[in-house]
């Protein structure tokens, strides 16, 4: 990847701390399956996934979950401190650890089926944030598991306006019982979203029948400001009600893509928050560009490596430290 197509021209090669973003969640265990390899336990959850990533790229970062007090429990807390993502939010619980079997293909995309009853995941008491973040990042299982869903949107709604939030829907049909309630949830949850990724598949699954193109229509509608659509290595595409921008992505060599979406997310996130970019306008043409530049540059590293173990920022294409 050259460093224009990573990063756009005018995104700064040092490394700054961001400012403060929250990440509500699912924290789990992924029980990685490939062809021919034994079962490997992986530390994930696109929420925890997220967070471990933005803090990899040196940013100021908080999860809000409800993590097991089981031996996983403990490997999920000691990775996000290891990483330097804030737990003062993580509520502990006796429930087992959630687990994800992630069945992998020979190309390397996953499959995913969860077990989740009576475990740690869909836990959460805590209602509202204060003070606000900058930014909130949400998505995933965080909308369908109860009632973590409800309290996700419980504090969205309570954040004042000056909070930017930013959603991954990130669907599993699977375990999604109920497709028009998560429907609901995330209409709802637009209204009040600066940014609303989703990838092709999210959108065919939400809106079955609809063309992409009327799926994002719809989000907008709802009141999504910026819808960013990805499509595996196709252009990630940016559409507001009064922009579109089109972001290629560069062939690379695929490990596995656990994680990628979610390292994306963080990348996008790390440039809007760098303190040299937190007074402009996210919505800007350039801004939009160079956050998902390095969202690109980010997951592009991710996949080339064996489940959800997102780069640091000098392992970026373009930091001037790659190897």
């Amino acid at each position: 990847m050259s460093r224009d197509l990573a990063f756009c021209d005018d995104v700064p090669v040092a490394r700054r701390e961001h400012g403060q973003v929250v990440v509500i969640g699912e924290a789990l265990i992924d029980l990685v399956m490939p062809d021919s390899s034994p079962i490997e336990a992986v530390l994930g959850g696109a929420p925890f996934n997220t967070a471990r990533a933005l803090a990899r790229l040196g940013g100021r970062v908080e999860l809000c979950a409800t993590i097991s007090s089981d031996r996983f429990g403990g490997s999920l807390l000691s990775a996000l401190a290891a990483d330097g993502v804030g737990v003062a939010m993580v509520e502990r619980c006796d429930a087992p650890t959630t687990l994800a079997a992630a069945e992998l293909s020979i190309g390397g995309s996953a499959e995913y089926r969860f077990y989740i009853e009576g475990t740690s995941a869909p836990r959460l008491e805590r209602r509202t944030i204060d003070p606000a973040p900058a930014w909130l990042f949400t998505g995933g299982l965080g909308l369908v598991l109860q009632p973590l869903a409800d309290r996700v949107i419980e504090i969205v709604d309570a954040l004042p306006a000056s909070a930017r939030v930013m959603v991954d829907v990130n669907a599993r049909p699977r375990v999604i019982d109920d497709p028009q309630a998560h429907r609901a949830r995330v209409e709802h949850i637009a209204g009040r979203c600066d940014v609303m990724k989703v990838s092709d598949e999210d959108l065919s699954n939400l809106f079955p029948g609809s063309t992409i193109d009327s799926g994002v229509e719809r989000l907008l509608a709802a009141g999504a400001r910026l819808v960013v659509i990805t499509a595996g290595g196709q252009s990630v595409r940016a559409i507001g009600p009064d922009i579109e921008i089109e972001v290629p992505v560069p062939s690379t060599d695929v490990v596995d893509t656990i994680g990628a979406g979610d390292t994306f997310d963080a990348g996008m996130l790390s440039w809007w928050t760098e303190p040299a970019h937190c007074d402009l306008d996210p919505f800007e043409p350039i801004a939009i560009r160079s956050a998902i530049g390095r969202g690109i540059a980010a997951a592009s590293v991710v996949v080339g490596r064996r489940g959800a173990d997102p780069p640091r920022w000098d392992e970026l294409p373009g930091s001037g430290a790659e190897k």
